[in-house]
């Protein structure tokens, strides 16, 4: 539409503006439903976005439940948890065991003794003070040593002029944890690392290791305040079996067990440890796989059955303005819940996923079902709206419809978890392979791994901005032609009552 400023039927007296306008209207009303599409496909697109998502999570589920692993569930109980506390791996076999505990892992210690400034004074030390204030008056060094004695890394080296604060970097640069208690005056050092290897000392300058706290009192020797008490670097002892294993720490992996000692066994005493399949983790590992699917399924079956919103249309945004935003939402939202009324992809997708859920597989000599297990669907006229499809386990303390029942699935389990397995990694991998098929690459279609037609409907949008701006313009270029023709009457007409008035003056001068 021009820019210029229109000043139309000054002549004619019609409201040129208003007569313009409806006829306007009329091709506008064309432009407005294909924008209104184009909303209404945006609004299907983000739908089947977050539909996508759900089901890319129960294709993921059902992937894993397609392997023997996801159901090879082990727990282990000790007789004494007190001393011992055990984790089974899946693999882990079926199992009774007797544990000894000899010994628990230790980190090498030391508790330095009290350290006084050599002037008698009561001022406190702190990490900043100087080696001179504890009598280290010239340059000298110690040496860290490991368990066997041998030197560890460069000595650590006492300036006069340096600071405790100096001596606690060089003993961390070395691999120790070290700090100096300002409120006891006192180094605390300890390996960073629990066990025999681990264990470390000092030597070098007798006088400099006294002075700073850390000469450890011998085994008959009393020790005083200035003595440093030390607790050596340990491993860990335990006997399964009979057999001996030892360790830096106190955690021990074993056959599929981590076994972790909590403290020392009795002379004549011996823990048990009984491995067995996890009944309760097989059972919930199943449910959690039907709880991702009933969420699925029930999604699907309201979008398929969901009401028409016949008559109702996005609306413009002068619409919206004479609305509420609460009046806005509700009837936008009735427009959403529509679009997948009836839709061809998503019966499709309920229909694989029902086929893989209601086949029979076999196992052994037999050809079970989900019922063989006591799991199915609460019935048509049971079952609430949109849930038709869902899948409920009998004895399911968590499920209101079926608690009341007998837990056939859970007595399977513990009486033939072979015959549990093998039949829900037959369905799981039947499952996978259909939605797997479902959301295959098509060219121009859809992309991999997409459940709905996603690349044409990216196209689609496309090509609703295109169109729109197409017929924009040319509703602008028909408003801008019916203005130019009715300023052309206009003109035409002022020219007419310009001569009819000369006229009149020709013929009024006569009299």
């Amino acid at each position: 539409m021009g820019s210029q400023m229109r000043l139309s039927g000054l002549i004619s007296g019609m409201d040129t503006d208003s007569i313009i306008s409806q006829l306007v209207s009329v091709r506008r009303v064309k432009v407005t439903k294909q924008i209104g599409n184009q909303t209404k496909l945006s609004w299907k697109q983000d739908i089947w976005k977050d539909l996508n998502k759900d089901l890319k999570s129960l294709q993921s589920a059902a992937q894993q439940m397609r392997f023997t692993s996801a159901y090879m569930k082990k727990t282990v109980k000790a007789s004494n948890p007190n001393k011992v506390s055990v984790l089974a791996a899946d693999g882990a076999t079926d199992s009774v065991q007797s544990l000894k505990v000899d010994s628990l892992a230790k980190t090498a210690y030391l508790t330095g003794g009290v350290v006084s400034k050599t002037d008698g004074s009561d001022e406190k030390l702190t990490a900043l003070s100087s080696l001179a204030d504890i009598g280290i008056t010239e340059d000298t060094s110690i040496t860290l040593t490991d368990k066997n004695g041998n030197a560890v890394g460069d000595p650590i080296k006492l300036k006069a002029g340096g600071t405790i604060s100096d001596v606690l970097t060089q003993l961390k640069k070395a691999g120790l944890n070290a700090s100096f208690d300002e409120t006891n005056q006192r180094f605390f050092i300890s390996a960073k690392q629990s066990g025999k290897d681990y264990d470390f000392s000092f030597s070098g300058d007798s006088a400099a290791i006294e002075k700073l706290g850390l000469r450890v009192a011998g085994e008959n020797e009393t020790v005083t305040d200035s003595m440093a008490t030390k607790i050596k670097g340990d491993d860990a002892v335990i006997y399964l079996n009979g057999a001996k294993f030892t360790n830096s720490n106190n955690t021990f992996n074993i056959n599929g067990l981590t076994i972790t000692a909590l403290g020392k066994t009795e002379a004549n005493e011996e823990i048990t440890l009984t491995t067995e399949n996890d009944t309760s983790g097989i059972y919930d590992s199943i449910k959690s796989f039907l709880k991702t699917y009933n969420s699925i399924i029930n999604k699907l079956d309201k979008a398929y059955n969901a009401d028409a919103a016949k008559g109702y249309n996005p609306l413009t945004d002068e619409e919206k303005e004479a609305m509420s935003e609460k009046e806005v939402e509700e009837y936008e939202k009735k427009i959403k819940d529509s679009l997948l009324r009836s839709d061809g992809t998503v019966s499709s997708i309920i229909t694989a996923l029902t086929s893989s859920t209601s086949a029979g597989y076999k196992v052994g000599e037999k050809t079970m079902y989900l019922s063989s297990f006591g799991i199915g669907t609460l019935g048509y006229f049971n079952a609430a709206d949109n849930e038709k499809h869902a899948l409920h386990i009998d004895g399911d303390v968590d499920d209101e419809n079926t608690s009341g029942k007998d837990d056939k699935l859970l007595t399977m389990i513990k009486n033939d978890p072979d015959a549990v397995v093998s039949f829900f990694t037959q369905m799981s991998n039947d499952l996978y392979s259909s939605m797997s098929k479902l959301s295959s690459s098509v060219d121009g279609q859809r992309s991999f791994g997409s459940f709905f037609d996603d690349k044409k409907m990216k196209a689609d949008y496309t090509s609703y901005t295109t169109k729109i701006a197409e017929m924009e313009e040319k509703v602008n270029d028909y408003e801008d032609r019916l203005y130019k023709q009715y300023a052309a009457m206009e003109k035409a007409m002022a020219k007419l009552q310009s001569k009819t008035n000369a006229l009149s003056g020709l013929f009024g001068g006569g009299n």
